[in-house]
């Protein structure tokens, strides 16, 4: 079989030194947006040519592979290429639906793909649009209200009693800000978490002028952490098991929520933080709830083939859905720390086995197994 492996290559901000340690600050990149202002966590999302090369070695042991960027010249490569299946992971470069490019083209062209359609991956891309259909299918997440300015903050004050009501009249200190449609902990600094108006408006003006648009202030669960491997589809999708976040691992004094730094500054090949373990040590009554809720949540939004759901536990211990990442990060290096790898390790899944599983999932939806 003839797989395109379709990717966006990570590429390296030019930066002076020291930008490593400010994620949230911002670069100006005259030949990729005409002089735009962009944060410099830009690229996380995309892949690196080590993910790229173990991605297609695993598909590589019994098909052909063609590499494929996701570029301006990507639609000319599928009519060129006429690939039976397209292997996709490419995240997309710009606008809120960019994870959506790809598979609109490769349904134009009614070439086959693994993962989730376009619908889905714009829902799930914005945060709030996701949290809308979670509501309708009764499943819990944070409460929350979108911000589009500091000055948008002001006209919503209601009262000045030492907590700052948004519409929501529930939703009180601490909260948290981050950009609505972003991904990989992108403008989820460490200062994401704020504890009064203050705080609250540099964070919302921070989102607003780096990432260019709107603010997603949501209720701060204090509970336990946990991030969900999801495989298959429809009835057959099921549950890895359960990685839990441990934040004690992290440096004294910060917020126990997995930030940017954490994810990309703290936790890094040469110096590992013990942050995961697989599978979580909880009950078999929470792990029942969470496998539930995320089994329930992946098939409200329709995904396929494979995604990452993270979750949040409450004041009670009862978990949230926090977020749906249908194009889940899959690092093959252990010491990355990379958590959908690490589920399927713990399940007894190599790295190869992990991508043919995905592959095969694709392949038995279109009605190609076999071929």
């Amino acid at each position: 079989m003839k797989i395109g492996l379709c990717f966006n290559l990570k590429k390296e901000m030019e930066s002076d030194a020291g930008d490593k340690a400010e994620p949230g600050g911002s670069k100006s990149l005259s030949n990729d947006i005409h002089q735009a202002v962009i944060p410099r966590d830009f690229y996380a999302e995309c892949d690196s040519m080590e993910t790229i090369s173990a991605v297609r070695d695993a598909l590589a042991a019994n098909n052909d592979v063609v590499l494929m960027e996701a570029d301006e010249n990507c639609y000319g490569k599928f009519r060129a290429e006429k690939p039976d299946i397209v292997f996709n992971i490419a995240e997309g470069i710009y606008g809120t639906a960019r994870e959506a490019h790809i598979p609109c083209m490769l349904e134009f062209l009614r070439i086959p793909y693994t993962g989730s359609d376009p619908l889905t991956l714009a829902i799930c891309l914005d945060k709030q649009r996701t949290k809308e259909v979670l509501h309708y299918y009764d499943i819990p997440m944070p409460k929350s209200e979108i911000i589009n300015s500091r000055k948008a903050l002001k006209s919503l004050r209601k009262n000045t009693r030492g907590f700052f009501n948004l519409r929501n009249e529930h939703l009180k200190y601490p909260l948290m800000v981050k950009p609505v449609s972003e991904g990989s902990s992108k403008g989820i600094v460490n200062d994401a978490v704020v504890r009064n108006e203050k705080e609250l408006g540099i964070q919302i003006s921070r989102v607003s002028e780096l990432y260019a648009q709107p603010a997603l202030v949501e209720e701060y669960l204090p509970g336990r952490e946990f991030t969900v491997a999801m495989l298959g589809n429809g009835k057959d999708a099921r549950a890895l098991p359960i990685v839990e976040i441990i934040f004690d691992t992290l440096p004294e004094g910060v917020n126990h929520i997995y930030s940017y730094e954490a994810k990309w500054i703290w936790d890094v090949p040469e110096k590992p933080l013990d942050i995961f373990k697989c599978p979580a040590a909880i009950p078999a009554k929470l792990r029942k709830q969470i496998e539930s809720i995320c089994v329930s949540a992946y098939n409200a939004l329709n995904c396929k083939d494979w995604s990452r759901i993270d979750v949040r536990c409450d004041s009670e211990g009862n978990p949230n859905i926090l977020e749906i990442n249908p194009l889940p990060g899959i690092l093959p290096n252990p010491e990355d720390n990379s958590c959908f790898p690490k589920a399927a390790r713990t399940a007894g899944l190599s790295y190869g086995q992990l991508i043919n599983n995905v592959l095969d999932a694709a392949c038995a939806r279109y009605g190609m197994a076999g071929i």
